[in-house]
């Protein structure tokens, strides 16, 4: 008999720790598959009509069930995952397309499908991951009204009567949220990414799972042994028992060092030879202050406000941006908030039917975030009064996002002195000393660093979109995936030439991408001289422990070392090596 192998599937690490257990195979329904097109008769249309009402209905109250479920357990910022589908649920087109299809002849079940599947398409066409992922929310209402026209039981989770890993093609948020009352250490699912309601549920249960795995759903059975490394986003499949205890010691590694991460949280972050950064929290939303102060952040160093655009028919008005604004400008007093403006682009509201706006064959380059905001100012101007206004209420700082050039940066500030000068007629307090800062994100910005700097009172490097767009490689393309390098030479010396040229103009340079968020690279962008990092929340006490870890002497010759070679392999070799000095 030939011996046994571990087979290890790649996915997403969609909330970490790690979980071994026995599958619960959680199975999909699939309507589509069954969905039969048939010619209703007039005169029973109106029956028909009938039908899709009681179901929608019915979805509304299932849905409301979830929300006040996900309120209790996780409280009101996870809940918005379940409104979402209530939105969705309520957007006046959706009703109106298919009532259309049914007073055209189509069975209702069929209507629905067909209607939902049009709007799926026209999503899974995003370039944007996060607007991506939303066409699984789409598709999970979809189901839930088609089970209610067929009068389908709803799947459950209380068949699981032991400890178990469950695994799914997709899980909705209450699926996820009903696993906290069962025997669930983990879950797993074929479809899903890094902002899919799924993990963000997860986290928030702190549930080890591997999301965008593909196809295990039909790769296991219920009662397979399986391993979830949700730090790696790995799944194992019937793994050796060699590879089981291995995992038992990590796990066991892993809880002891979460406890001491708990000890440092409200340390400051501080090498052991005196040297001094700050670490910051970057948020969606308001509801996430209490999580940023509970884990030691002295400031947010990125909120994304594009959030407040979302899932609504009307764009948000000054006093929407306020009332959001002030919030938490108090909350986080007398820590400073950095509110980035919207950094979207025009398709996206244009899908949401907020501008009436034509496609673009590449949005990552086309009509989003400053840009926009310049060819639509009174967009620019609502949120700039709101950021305005709410900055008398604590410390506020205003980011540009993909400023590209001088000329969009002067543009954007001859906007912002209009708003002050008109708030100063209307006698409206606000910080009339406000910074002003950009995300240096596009090389073009980069390369001209050292005349930006002197323009603005602090920069925030947003490492997502600069990587991408000096690799050309798009992040969210799993053929190319792999070329999407934070310690590319390249990288590493635009890095170090914007803080170069920031701090010759006095002013702190900040780091707000994926990349700040990583332990791995932290003793590397601390050598480099960056003044902030900006992570999740969850991050911070990682962040933290790294770097009072690490001299600045030491982290200062490590980046001087990896400058020096632009051998990619040499460069790991230098990290991994004092990165098992830390752990």
């Amino acid at each position: 008999m030939p011996d046994q192998k571990d087979v290890i599937l790649h996915g997403v690490a969609a909330s970490p720790q790690i979980a071994i257990g026995r599958v619960f195979l959680f199975e999909d329904d699939d309507f589509s598959m069954s969905l039969v097109k048939r010619n209703i008769a007039e005169k029973d249309r109106a029956g028909e009509l009938k039908r899709f009402n009681a179901a929608m209905d019915k979805t509304r109250l299932e849905l409301k069930s979830s929300y006040e479920k996900i309120n209790e357990i996780l409280g009101e910022n996870y809940a918005k995952i379940a409104d979402v589908h209530l939105l969705i649920l309520g957007d006046p087109a959706l009703e109106r397309d298919v009532k259309f299809a049914i007073e055209a002849g189509a069975n209702a079940e069929y209507a629905v499908f067909s209607v939902i599947d049009k709007v799926v398409k026209s999503f899974e066409k995003m370039q944007d991951e996060y607007f991506r992922e939303r066409k699984q929310d789409i598709l999970d209402v979809g189901k839930k009204i088609i089970a209610h026209l067929l009068e389908k039981q709803k799947r459950t989770l209380s068949d699981i009567k032991e400890d178990s890993i469950v695994v799914a093609h997709n899980l909705t948020p209450a699926d996820t949220v009903a696993i906290r009352e069962k025997f669930v250490k983990g879950f797993v699912t074929d479809i899903g990414g890094k902002t899919s309601h799924t993990a963000i549920v997860a986290q928030g249960l702190e549930i080890p799972a591997v999301v965008g795995l593909k196809n295990i759903s039909h790769q296991v059975a219920t009662g397979d042994l399986i391993i979830i490394d949700g730090n790696k986003g790995l799944v194992i499949l019937n793994p050796t028992p060699e590879t089981v205890e291995k995992y038992k010691t990590e796990s066991a590694l892993l809880s002891e060092k979460t406890k001491e991460l708990k000890k440092i949280k409200n340390l400051p972050a501080e090498t052991p030879d005196n040297y001094k950064v700050s670490i910051f929290a970057n948020i969606d939303n308001p509801d996430e202050v209490k999580s940023v102060l509970n884990n030691g952040a002295t400031g947010i160093g990125l909120y994304r406000t594009e959030f407040m655009f979302f899932n609504r028919s009307v764009l948000p008005n000054d006093k929407e941006h306020f009332e959001n604004y002030k919030k938490v400008a108090e909350e986080m007093s007398p820590y400073a908030t950095i509110i980035r403006t919207i950094d979207v682009g025009g398709d996206k509201l244009a899908d949401a039917g907020l501008l009436n706006f034509d496609a673009e064959a590449n949005p990552f380059m086309g009509l989003r975030a400053i840009r926009l905001c310049l060819k639509y100012p009174d967009i620019f101007i609502d949120q700039l009064k709101g950021i305005l206004r709410a900055s008398a209420f604590g410390k506020i700082r205003l980011m540009y996002p993909m400023i590209s050039g001088l000329d969009e940066l002067c543009e954007a500030n001859k906007i912002l002195e209009k708003v002050k000068e008109e708030l100063r007629k209307e006698k409206v307090a606000f910080d009339e000393n406000i910074e002003v800062g950009a995300m240096i994100e596009v090389p073009s910005a980069a390369g001209i660093m050292d005349v930006l700097a002197k323009e603005l009172d602090f920069v925030s490097i947003g490492t997502n979109d600069l990587i991408q767009y000096t690799l050309a490689v798009d992040r969210v393309n799993e053929n190319v995936a792999n070329l999407y390098d934070p310690l590319h030479p390249a990288i590493l010396r635009l890095i170090k030439r914007i803080i170069e040229e920031g701090h010759k103009a006095k002013i702190d340079v900040g780091m707000c991408g994926e990349m700040a968020g990583d332990p791995y690279y932290t003793p590397v962008l601390l050598g480099l001289g960056l003044d902030e990092f900006s992570v999740s929340s969850a991050q911070i006490p990682k962040i933290k422990k790294v770097i009072r870890s690490i001299t600045i002497t030491d982290a200062k010759k490590l980046a001087e070392d990896i400058l020096a070679n632009a051998d990619r392999k040499f460069s790991s070799k230098l990290l991994d090596k004092v990165q098992s000095k830390l752990n």
